[in-house]
């Protein structure tokens, strides 16, 4: 999207005065593309001016099963909700369109994505405890099988009393596997819905002749920052997709070198899978607007300092998230060393002498909730 602006404006709000007082609006198509021009009546001169949009891609004209469901989306109410919300957040505090949608975005992720975050930790460290529980239960069932069986192997009624034994301990601590996905039941939904608000107020959608929507665009035009003063372009110098891609690399890196347990082979492959994305989220950040992708780069690192932080048992206490023996006393020391062997610095050490210690420590509480 091209902006063309004859006249020279003072600020963004004169902008917004003159075109509320003196605008009329003609759309005009032309070989397929959508010009919009805004014709102002200067009063002191008697002058007009115009000021024209030149969409070289018509959104709405796509066609295919998976535009129609992308319109769709678009066209929604949360989208809707999310796309005026982002207008407001701008008008309150005057703040350019790059500096509204970081904070849109912080503002959105600490009431939504937060939350729950911190609620699938609990589930997490629930399941992490009933599961050694359960170790001890197995134990028991083995030796009442050895006594009455003379034999290790199992019955059929033994695996029924097994699993009762677990949906017990489930029911009791409120802890169901299916919850520790909750954060993806927020998180993406969120992500599209203001993926697609910000879309469509690029794409002055969805109805381009709302004054709201050419003012909305005459302001992104101008609300960028350093190297993409205008956020309806995409990024050129591919700086933004580049960190993007960086940045979640870095959160599924980071994840996997805390653990404290050898991964099992799903937790590779979504691992890998989750990598393969965030290579394949660079090329797409290249070829869409700008404010998308800031809104992106934003989200990742909210997201990235959102797990640092959480690595801490002081924040984890404080969250009131309980204490299990895979939990890392000194996180940030242990994290420091796996990247150090990443990178062949310090190739020779396996595991500081503060995280066997605190495993160790762990492990013997364990052993104690076991015994119980």
């Amino acid at each position: 999207m091209n902006l063309c602006l004859p006249f020279r404006i003072k600020s963004v709000n004169n902008a917004k005065n003159l075109i509320k007082r003196h605008v009329s609006y003609l759309n005009l198509p032309f070989n397929g593309c959508r010009t919009t021009i805004l014709q102002a009546q200067f009063p002191q001169s008697n002058q007009s001016k115009q000021i024209r949009f030149n969409s070289t891609v018509s959104p709405v004209e796509t066609t295919g099963f998976i535009a129609n469901i992308w319109q769709s989306i678009s066209n929604s109410t949360p989208v809707a909700y999310v796309q005026q919300s982002l207008v407001d957040i701008h008008d309150f505090t005057g703040l350019p369109w790059w500096a509204s949608i970081v904070m849109s975005t912080i503002l959105f992720r600490s009431i939504v994505t937060l939350p729950l975050t911190i609620y699938q930790h609990k589930i997490t460290a629930r399941l992490e405890k009933i599961s050694i529980e359960m170790l001890g239960l197995v134990n028991e069932l083995k030796k009442e099988a050895n006594l009455a069986m003379k034999t290790f192997q199992w019955t059929e009624q033994q695996t029924r009393t097994l699993r009762k034994q677990w949906k017990t301990l489930v029911i009791r601590d409120n802890c169901h596997p299916a919850k520790t996905f909750i954060v993806l039941w927020g998180q993406i939904p969120l992500w599209i819905f203001q993926s697609a608000a910000l879309r469509n107020l690029v794409y002055m959608l969805p109805n381009p002749t709302s004054l709201q929507a050419q003012i909305v665009v005459t302001e992104m035009t101008l609300g960028g920052f350093g190297w993409i003063p205008n956020l309806t372009e995409v990024d050129n110098s591919y700086i933004l997709p580049v960190i993007l891609g960086i940045i979640n690399l870095a959160i599924i890196e980071i994840q996997s070198m805390v653990r404290t347990r050898p991964a099992t082979r799903f937790q590779n492959v979504i691992t890998n899978i989750f990598r393969g994305l965030s290579l394949l989220m660079i090329p797409v950040a290249c070829t869409v607007p700008s404010a998308l992708t800031v809104y992106w780069v934003s989200s990742s690192c909210y997201g990235l300092t959102q797990n640092l932080l959480l690595m801490s048992p002081i924040v984890r206490r404080a969250f009131r998230i309980p204490k299990t023996p895979s939990e890392l006393e000194n996180p940030y020391e242990h994290l420091l060393l796996r990247i150090k062997q990443r990178v062949g610095y310090e190739a020779g050490l396996s595991v500081s002498q503060t995280t066997k210690s605190t495993i160790k420590k762990n492990k013997m509480e364990g052993d104690k909730i076991q015994k119980k």
